[in-house]
């Protein structure tokens, strides 16, 4: 499986390092590239592994983004939600499409629980169709997400 996280930092190296360590000497887990972009304020990793694995790693790396990034001080040219934007996770060799949506649902629990986060699931993995476009989930960005949290 493959996943492609996008982190809502793209000019503190160190910070995208910390990040990227966490997908670093897993077992199940490889870090194939990642890059930060200052204008837009993101950095996108690329991973890949077995499932189980892959979804700790994401997991935990969600959980370092939360603690090392402060959306009330970002400004970038990319829409953001979060701390994380975006988990897509692509099945790549002997995985389906659905399970690709299941390991995302998964990882949205873990999330959820763990951390205490909305987690809004977008495309295939929507839980509404009105979520299913990436562009709608984002309206309002992150500075509307408190008016987002109060809608059903």
């Amino acid at each position: 499986m493959e996943c492609v996280p996008n982190f809502s930092e793209g000019r503190d190296a160190q910070k995208i390092e910390q990040i990227a360590d966490l997908f670093r000497g897993k077992e199940g887990v490889k870090l194939l590239d990642y890059s930060g972009d200052a204008d837009h304020h993101r950095s996108v990793m690329t991973v890949v592994g077995e499932p189980e694995a892959l979804k700790n790693a994401v997991v935990e790396a969600i959980g370092r983004a939360v603690e090392l990034i402060d959306l009330t001080q970002h400004q970038g040219q990319h829409p953001r939600m979060g701390a994380v934007d975006v988990v897509p996770f692509i099945p790549i060799k002997n995985v389906t499409m659905e399970e690709a949506i299941a390991l995302s649902k998964e990882v949205a629990e873990a999330v959820g629980e763990r951390f205490g986060l909305p987690v809004y699931l977008y495309e295939k993995s929507a839980s509404a169709s009105y979520r299913e476009n990436l562009s709608n989930v984002r309206k309002g960005e992150f500075e509307g997400l408190a008016d987002k949290m109060r809608q059903p």
